[in-house]
């Protein structure tokens, strides 16, 4: 007979596989609710007039604004030990698209990008961290533009308010960056000495040592999403939609940030009845506003594929194309 007690059966969590159920009927749901009260007549006809060229441009914007968030990554995942090439960066970036397209699940992109560039679990749980901090400044610049949206249109205010708002929020975000920075010092030194903790917050000090990285990482970010809004007005524009560029700056970050919870895949449903929604108050008509949203999908989903095309491309192991730096596997 064994000497150790029998330990109490452990405790069952969600199934992963229940996750994945609900979030494509949540998919389904919402996508049906925004497609529940178009004219299916009108639709057509505005996808059949639509100006085909301007979202060719729409879809070359996308990849371009992924692209420089790929840099962004690189920015910040280079001093932490992974010196590879910015072009590496941006094609795990693109990667990490592709994934999150075919993973309805809470896996997703980002995982797969700390996976494929390191080589060992340290480095992994590092790379993660490269990650988190990347996802953590496009937010901040998201919330920015968001506040600034919300306050500008609450108030009525003109450009001159509005800057003097994207300045205040501005100025919070970055304030808030630096304090959580300097406490990187703080956790460092709390930590007992020779610890696994202490190491690996010895390797994010980068940060606190540079925080022009993490500022630069915040301005990066400010391009991607004016781009991102950029990419849907030329959406826009091909069905006909003409509204002045700081429109689609004021709605097109308040989607995103609806599209940031994690309800449906890959924002389907969210984008469409949020998108649908604030157009209305522009005087777009329904369904423009639905084809609009489906065609900034259907730009991700594009931007997406590129990224699976370079993950089957490369059939060299990752160890292959480039050593996994030494401060990231001891």
């Amino acid at each position: 007979m064994s000497d150790i007690p029998d330990s109490p059966s452990p405790r069952r969590g969600i199934p992963a596989w229940l996750g994945v159920v609900v979030r494509i009927a949540a998919t389904i749901g919402l996508m049906a609710w925004a497609l529940k009260d178009v004219d299916w007549g009108q639709f057509g006809a505005i996808i059949a007039q639509a100006q085909w060229w301007w979202f060719v441009a729409a879809v070359v914007v996308t990849v371009l604004v992924q692209s420089v968030a790929g840099v962004r990554w690189a920015a910040l995942a280079r001093p932490l030990g992974f010196d590879f090439p910015r072009w590496f960066f941006v094609r795990r970036f693109f990667e990490g698209m592709f994934f999150s397209l075919c993973l309805p699940s809470s896996i997703g992109g980002d995982v797969i990008k700390a996976v494929r560039i390191g080589k060992t679990a340290p480095a992994r749980l590092l790379a993660a961290c490269s990650v988190v901090v990347d996802r953590l400044t496009g937010l901040s610049a998201l919330g920015v533009l968001v506040g600034t949206a919300v306050v500008t249109r609450e108030y009525g205010l003109g450009m001159p308010g509005a800057a003097i708002v994207f300045a205040a929020f501005l100025a919070a975000v970055l304030v808030a960056f630096r304090v959580g920075l300097m406490l990187l010092d703080r956790i460092h030194d709390w930590l007992p000495e020779g610890s696994g903790g202490r190491e690996f917050v010895a390797r994010l000090l980068p940060y606190r040592q540079q925080p022009s990285l993490v500022l630069a990482a915040v301005g990066w970010s400010f391009v991607v999403q004016m781009g991102g809004a950029v990419s849907v007005a030329l959406v826009g524009r091909a069905l006909g939609v003409d509204q002045p560029l700081i429109i689609w700056f004021s709605v097109v970050p308040l989607v995103a940030l609806a599209m940031v919870l994690p309800i449906s895949i890959g924002g389907f449903g969210v984008r469409e009845n949020a998108l649908e929604y604030l157009l209305r108050g522009y005087g777009v008509p329904s369904e423009t506003g639905v084809a609009i949203a489906l065609l900034w999908g259907l730009c991700t989903v594009f931007a997406g594929l590129l990224g699976g095309v370079l993950f089957l491309l490369e059939r060299r192991p990752l160890e292959a194309a480039a050593s996994t730096p030494a401060a990231a596997t001891q």
